[in-house]
């Protein structure tokens, strides 16, 4: 059998199964860290509930994934995952869903070992939303689901500084409301309030055009010019002022599009 006709005998047998997010389908991707809890705690003993090392090492993924080769407006990272939306109109790959999955699970994972000096490993999956409202609402998940996490480790970690065993203290704070897990904090110094924006509501990512000098060589004159930059968000809304902030990203993205 001639090559040619072997490849295009074999190939069916991989692409049988693909399939491609339809056209004005927003997508939106989420890719989490694999077995994460025994590499942060136990391998690597980062800093318990959140560490300042580890978050930049979240940050600079981020950051590699909205530059390899995707079209992203914006990303999103909390603990351990990371969310991207994508363009209205990307198109990269023909849409095919697996290779938004394995690409985006590679780049994360190799980036994220590369700065570690150890493997870490991430798996990916997409969520295709049908209009910027579920957009809205996807975001505002993850960042309320980023508050709720922060308090309930913040309240965990604390006891079990206190001598609190895992049982008694996962005991302690499940089931009770979120005042209690707040009076709890309280009663050990801690106003929930006063930490970082970035452990309660995550970090955003998004574009921004900042002016910057350049030197024309024909007019022979330093001129400003616009340079698109990533910009690192470690203050985020939270709520319906969360939701407006996707709602006016979308918005200033869809207009370019017209």
């Amino acid at each position: 059998m001639k090559f040619d006709n072997l490849d295009a005998k074999m190939r069916v047998y991989e692409t049988a199964q693909d399939r491609c997010i339809l056209p004005e389908m927003y997508i939106v991707a989420r890719i989490d860290g694999r077995g994460f809890t025994k590499l942060t705690k136990e391998v690597h003993q980062f800093e318990a509930p959140f560490d300042e090392k580890f978050r930049d090492l979240m940050v600079e993924t981020v950051k590699h994934l909205m530059n390899c080769g995707f079209n992203v407006i914006y990303g999103y990272t909390q603990s351990d995952e990371i969310s991207l939306l994508f363009h209205p109109n990307e198109q990269t790959f023909g849409r095919k869903t697996r290779k938004y999955i394995s690409i985006l699970a590679g780049e994360a994972s190799a980036k994220f070992s590369s700065l570690l000096g150890s493997a870490g490993a991430f798996d990916c999956r997409i969520s295709e939303l049908p209009n910027r409202n579920l957009v809205e609402d996807y975001f505002r998940w993850r960042n309320e689901d980023a508050h709720r996490n922060a308090l309930n480790a913040h309240c965990y970690w604390r006891l079990r500084q206190d001598n609190y065993t895992v049982k008694e203290a996962t005991s302690k704070i499940e089931g009770i409301s979120i005042a209690a897990k707040n009076e709890l904090l309280f009663q050990y110094g801690i106003n929930f309030n006063n930490l970082p924006s970035w452990q309660k509501r995550g970090i955003g990512f998004y574009w921004k055009n900042i002016k910057k000098e350049g030197f024309n060589p024909i007019a022979k004159e330093v001129v400003q010019v616009d340079k698109r930059s990533l910009y690192n968000d470690f203050e985020l809304p939270m709520r319906e002022e969360y939701s407006k902030f996707i709602h006016h990203l979308l918005e200033k993205h869809q207009a370019k599009t017209l």
